[in-house]
């Protein structure tokens, strides 16, 4: 099996897990429903959920019990993010992997609960591991929870957000534009990976290595992505170019170029594979290596 191969086979089961966790769509707020699923039903990578399950299987795997509903909660609240993200009082984006966006499809109004219902539905979500847990599987799973409470708020994502909403349209010194990398996107990645070992048995010392190549990891993502909103076409990734231009934000690239930004995503995934190797990411998981060197190179 190569490894485009590999990668729909883990895509299709992390589908399968959000199949079982995402909610019916009836009752007087079907309508909310039918969002929410719509956003997350629209694929994507599934990057979260699949490093999660990657890092997890690192330190020798995690019950499902416990890292499934992980998994789809995760996922949930990176969708969330999107359809805040495409909203016109931020991106104003129309389309998002080659759909419009649920703000063009529900309204702005209904977007914005579909947004709130996908984060307050992933805790309900990720509580059911906490449910599910044995006496002695509930410290892992309290401090999973944590994690996932603390990286997507106000001193993970949205603080990222914040300090990129109230700086666009300005020029940005290097370490506010890291703050807000570190932050925005990397949080999110540092959470499902930091989760996927707390919940396989990590010591304390091992999740804080993994939140640092997880950091590294997230800042080469977003910098990639800043590289393909130049160079990429709508078709490939499914959504516009050149958003980071019209809206004035200053990215990687408009600091050094595509090329220099290109050289740094390299050298960022290079220093979180080191600190992986160091606990044996080549025997352990040769499929999260192979992963980590794709995202240098991916087109969308």
């Amino acid at each position: 099996m190569n490894f485009d191969e590999e990668i729909r086979v883990r895509v299709c089961r992390i589908e399968d897990v959000l199949k079982k966790y995402l909610p019916p769509e009836s009752g007087l707020q079907k309508t909310v429903l039918e969002a929410m699923n719509y956003a997350v039903n629209a694929g994507g990578k599934r990057l979260r959920p699949m490093l999660m399950s990657e890092c997890a299987a690192l330190f020798g795997g995690a019950p499902k019990k416990l890292l499934e509903p992980f998994m789809a909660a995760i996922e949930m609240i990176h969708t969330y993010s999107l359809i805040h993200d495409d909203l016109p009082a931020l991106d104003n984006d129309d389309y998002r992997r080659g759909r419009k966006t649920t703000h063009v499809v529900y309204g702005e109004a209904m977007a914005i609960l579909a947004g709130d219902g996908l984060l307050n539905y992933a805790y309900e979500t990720a509580a059911k591991a906490l449910m599910a847990a044995g006496s002695s599987e509930l410290p892992a799973a309290a401090k999973a929870m944590a994690v996932l409470a603390q990286k997507p708020g106000i001193y993970g994502m949205i603080g990222g957000q914040v300090v990129d909403v109230e700086r666009t349209g300005q020029p940005l010194e290097a370490d506010v534009l890291n703050f807000i990398y570190t932050n925005k996107t990397s949080a999110l990645i540092q959470c499902a990976m930091m989760i996927g070992a707390i919940l396989a048995g990590a010591e304390q010392k091992a999740v804080a290595a993994v939140e640092s190549a997880a950091d590294k990891i997230g800042i080469a993502f977003q910098i990639q992505d800043d590289i393909l909103d130049v160079t990429g076409s709508p078709e490939t990734l499914g959504k516009p170019v050149g958003s980071d231009e019209k809206n004035e934000k200053t990215t990687y690239v408009t600091l050094m170029g595509p090329e220099a930004a290109g050289r740094r995503v390299s050298e960022l995934s290079m220093e979180a594979l080191g600190i992986l190797e160091d606990m044996g990411l080549s025997e352990k998981n040769p499929f999260l290596k192979r992963l980590i060197l794709w995202l240098i190179h991916r087109n969308k």
